[in-house]
Order: structure tokens, then sequence, then C-alpha cells
């Protein structure tokens, strides 16, 4: 049995605009359960970037450990890449992003690498809104040691064994809003649409782009009683609104009201139906906008879709004042400038 994608394609296979066929932006191929969300993911991410027409020598893959943290294998395999330790993810893309700036960063992880060993690197690059798309595939459980709660396995849901959930759960949308994230949506990998539309959005926004996407481990997180199931999932998401991306070409405007839908052409002449959700407002307020989550919480509701953006949002760069030239660009007289210029620096503190 052979693990290796063919490399017969169809030789009249369609291009982007930069003239890459889809098969230039996928990896190897996924060992992962059949069946499993994270596959699904990983597709959306392929064909996310295949139609936005960007070179996948401009993107960085980073993940930590887990099934989540193996998939940056299955896509974008002429991509830059790093897989770091168990939950240190986020500082490699910290660290990565400060020496080139202009450069796509995509950070895959987990419920398990990001909510439990990662926490405090999630807040941290959070608080300092990365400009970086932080993918977490959320199964509420440890996939890779047979299945144990994770820590956003919903209280009172029921693993695979049948046990109930005793311990509150973590809502990691909650906490990137509540951290500074300027960005935040969570989405379904049943839910191809969507989640490709927010991956376009989140890559096109500058800050850091946080999506909480549920991902049913097929293997031990399935049971109906699972709240990370694909069964309670279809039965029990509402979505914040319908939307979907569409890149800065000719300009399409829309208007109308709260609370009704208007159908859209869009270049390909393709029909798009919008939704406004009548609370549309809440989506750049922070407060409603955990309100709206909380709310679900109660009802035991998932909330997808475009959860909060702040459009005026300023990431890292920005709040540091660093050089508009990548640091890997600069030379040793502007990285080491001197002695008296140290000086100077240290005189500024006194």
């Amino acid at each position: 049995m052979s693990y290796k994608r063919p490399t017969a394609r169809h030789p009249q296979a369609p291009k982007n605009a930069l003239g890459y066929t889809r098969q230039q932006y996928e990896g190897g191929m996924s060992s992962l359960c059949a069946g499993c969300g994270h596959d699904s993911i990983t597709n959306a991410i392929v064909t996310a970037c295949f139609e936005m027409d960007i070179a996948p020598h401009r993107i960085v893959k980073l993940s930590g450990i887990g099934c989540s943290s193996k998939t940056p294998a299955y896509f974008l395999g002429k991509s830059h890449g790093f897989n770091a330790v168990h939950g240190r993810m986020p500082s490699v893309a910290t660290g990565a992003n400060m020496a080139n700036r202009d450069l796509i960063y995509i950070g895959v992880s987990g419920d398990g690498d990001t909510a439990s060993i990662g926490m405090g690197q999630f807040a941290h690059v959070v608080r300092r809104n990365l400009n970086m798309v932080y993918v977490v595939m959320n199964n509420g459980c440890y996939g890779l040691t047979k299945g144990q709660d994770s820590a956003t396995a919903d209280k009172g849901s029921k693993t695979k064994k049948g046990s109930v959930v005793e311990l509150e759960s973590i809502d990691l949308c909650e906490m990137a809003i509540q951290g500074g994230a300027s960005f935040v949506a969570r989405g379904f990998s049943g839910d191809k649409k969507q989640i490709i539309a927010m991956l376009k959005a989140a890559v096109a926004h500058r800050g850091l782009a946080f999506l909480d996407i549920i991902s049913p481990c097929v293997s031990f997180n399935n049971a109906p009683g699972s709240t990370k199931s694909y069964s309670w999932v279809r039965e029990h998401m509402e979505a914040t609104q319908t939307f979907d991306f569409i890149p800065p070409r000719t300009e399409i405007t829309a208007h109308y009201d709260h609370g009704t839908s208007i159908p859209v052409t869009l270049h390909d002449g393709s029909i798009l139906n919008l939704h406004k959700h009548a609370d549309q407002e809440g989506l750049t307020s922070r407060i409603d906008a955990i309100a709206a989550l909380e709310q679900a919480r109660t009802t035991r509701h998932i909330l997808t879709g475009l959860l909060y953006i702040n459009p005026e949002s300023k990431d890292t760069h920005e709040i540091l004042a660093t050089t508009d030239t990548p640091l890997n660009r600069l030379g040793p007289e502007e990285l080491c400038p001197g002695n008296a210029v140290l000086q100077e620096i240290n005189k500024s503190f006194r």
C-alpha cells in the first residue's frame, strides 16, 4: 500500500491567477482516522489558499503536538513549516513573525495543545494581537492518548465510554475576545463552505484571527451524548450570520436591513444569499459577543460564524512600532548601531 499522493493530474486542471494548480497547495497523505474532521479543515485550508492566489512560499505553517498538529504535513507542502513542542507554537510563531513580518502565518493547534499545556502561550499571543491565523481543531478529547476529556469538553456531555464530564469547560472564543484578539470565529468541520469563507477572511484580517473549529473525533468522542459529535453539533449549531469573503476586486455593495436577507451577484455570476442577523452590530462589541456566547452556553447551543471583529485593531508590529523592514533583511549596521546609540537608548530610560 502506498502512502504517497499520486503525482498524475489532469493536464487541464484549473489554475489560479498565479498559475498554480490546487495540487501545488497539497501536502502528504493523511494518517488520521477515516472521517476525522481535521482532514476536512486541512482540505479547506488548501482550497482557501488556492482560491486567494497566495504563493505557497509566502505562507508559514506552525503547530504544536497532537492529532491537529500533525495536519500541517498534509497541506501546503511547498510552504515554510515548523512543528514546535507541546503548547509552544505561539512563541515560535511570534519569533518568526517578528523576524519576517511580510509572510503569512497559519498556526494549527488542538484543544489540548492550546487549552491545557499551551494556555499561557495562547493568552499572551492573543493579548499581543500577533498578525496570524490561529486555528484550533477542537474535538474535546486527547485523541493521541486514547480519548481522555480535554479542557474544552462541555460539562454534562458524555464520552464514548459513557462517563459524564463533571468539570466546567473552557470556551476559547470567549478567552480570545477577552484577551484582545481582533477576529474571533467558530466553525464546524462538517460545514466546509463556511470554514473556507472564515479562513479567507482570517488571512485578509490584520491582527490575530482566532478560529475555533469543532472537529469531531470519530474514534473517541463521536458518541450521541458528546457535544463535540457530528450529530450533536448539527442539531445544536446556530449561525450568528451567513457570510462569505469577497477579495478586493471590483466593489460589490449591498444595503439591507438587519434581520433580512438579500441575494447578491458575485463576480463569477454566482448568487450569494446574505442574511444579516438582527443584532449584527454586536460583532464589534466585545461585551455583546461574550454575552451571546454565554447565552448560547445556557441553552446548550453552539454559535458558529463570525463572533467578533475589531476592524481598527493594531497588530504587534504597530503596537511596538517595529521597523517596516523585516528584521531578517537588516544588515549589521542597523542591527548593531554601536555603543553611542546604546548609550542614548539607556539614557532615555533614566
